[in-house]
């Protein structure tokens, strides 16, 4: 039975986001409680959590040694301003962070969300050509069916239409890459494609377009994830990097979603052996316990800032809440969880089952291709003539009333669950949609 201490008696004030609100509101689905690999939803059933919230929990739900450092801190200090002060967690995070980075990637520029951290590395990288002399480099290039937040930077650069549609113009001088969705040979792939890393090449048809000149940065998702978990082809980053090196352009990498062991090691920077100049971050630095995000840039870039008299402020930007006192202690608890219960290493270790698993779904009805990298796998169904999204709608509808959370996006299925997940869960998350699958 419902909790009914737990039920709110009024829904209608809360304007939900991304949410079919009517829908929901007739049907709620309430999550009161979490712990571990589980929600408990409103009528006291444990719902298995396969999609780390949304792709931020790496580190499962409620960890005490997160929950306390958050405690302990709000009773020492609640808020400390960033302008022209500092606190030591918010020097000592930066440093941690900048340690699971190769090279001269290590200054850090804290934000509350991926999509504030998108909007800082943009002008960041606005900023740093300026800085240079090159001023005419102001044109920003993301790429199709990318995700970076909701704010205008953001969905200017992004390339999922239902995002830019209702918003008007966009912030002039963006162009955006192809994507890399290449159905007909890279169905059914087992991690990267095969197929696809000519694309990148796109970025010269832009050069040629426009001049280099005029361009300051390309930003992508090195697995762009929410639409719909598309995995990069074999060395279609690295052929980005080189083609941004020939014409002086940086390179930003998006991993709002495949930071902190989402795809095994730390980062995708790692993952994929390639340097970008910038990189945003969020969710996974906290597990999603207190809202965070932030930029790290090489030392050039900071470095270029670093002029003129020394009490004048650099870079006119940042938030009231950047390095929020609580924010901080929760990243450098979830930062030990990380490596004291070995989360990176345990993506590593079940990245192969994973891929058994999600495969394993390969001849059941209606599935049209299976992606997966890392712990992320995007399942994407076959649309319903005339209804597109209703498919995987139904199939997220019903798996939570079999105790499954899973994210939908268009009719694809994407899961990526908490870190700390076991083959016991793959194998409920796999078998309860194949049971589902084969019902719909």
């Amino acid at each position: 039975m419902p909790d009914t201490h737990r039920v709110p008696n009024d829904l209608e004030s809360f304007w939900m986001p991304f949410t079919a609100n009517r829908q929901f509101k007739a049907r709620p689905r309430l999550l009161v409680a979490a712990k571990g690999m589980h929600y408990t939803s409103h009528d006291n059933r444990q719902i298995l959590d396969g999609t780390a919230g949304l792709w931020c929990c790496n580190a499962g739900h409620g960890h005490p040694k997160i929950v306390g450092a958050i405690q302990a801190q709000a009773a020492e200090m609640d808020y400390a301003p960033a302008f022209q002060m500092g606190h030591p967690k918010a020097f000592e995070l930066a440093s941690r962070i900048a340690a699971l980075f190769p090279g001269d990637l290590n200054r850090v520029f804290y934000t509350n969300s991926g999509s504030e951290s998108v909007e800082t590395a943009l002008k960041i990288a606005i900023a740093y050509q300026r800085t240079i002399g090159q001023g005419t480099r102001t044109r920003l290039i993301g790429r199709e069916r990318g995700y970076h937040g909701v704010n205008f930077g953001g969905i200017s650069v992004g390339g999922i239409p239902n995002n830019r549609k209702f918003f008007g113009p966009m912030l002039g001088g963006v162009d955006h890459l192809r994507h890399t969705h290449l159905p007909d040979k890279n169905a059914f792939t087992r991690g990267e494609p095969a197929h696809g890393a000519e694309l990148a090449d796109d970025l010269e048809r832009l050069v040629a377009l426009h001049d280099a000149s005029t361009i300051a940065a390309v930003i992508v998702e090195p697995v762009a994830g929410s639409t719909g978990v598309l995995i990069p082809p074999k060395n279609y980053l690295q052929r980005l990097r080189q083609i941004c090196d020939k014409h002086g352009i940086l390179l930003i990498f998006d991993e709002v979603i495949t930071g902190f062991g989402r795809l095994g090691p730390a980062f995708a920077v790692e993952k994929f052996g390639v340097m970008p100049d910038i990189v945003t971050m969020a969710k996974g630095v906290t597990s999603g316990t207190v809202p965070m995000g932030a930029v790290i840039a090489r030392q050039f870039i900071y470095d270029a800032f670093m002029s003129g008299p020394d009490h004048a402020i650099e870079l006119f930007h940042g938030y009231t809440y950047s390095g929020h006192p609580l924010a901080c202690a929760a990243g450098l608890a979830t930062l030990d969880v990380y490596q004291q219960d070995g989360l990176f290493e345990n993506a590593t270790a079940l990245s192969g089952y994973w891929e058994d698993a999600a495969h394993s779904l390969r001849s059941l009805p209606h599935v049209i291709d299976i992606r997966n990298l890392g712990i992320i796998a995007g399942i994407e169904l076959e649309p319903i003539a005339g209804q597109p999204t209703k498919r995987a709608f139904d199939i997220f509808l019903r798996a939570y009333e079999k105790g499954l959370l899973i994210r939908t996006t268009g009719d694809i299925i994407a899961l990526s669950p908490p870190l700390s997940l076991t083959k016991a869960h793959i194998d409920q998350m796999f078998g309860t949609l194949a049971d589902l699958l084969k019902a719909a």
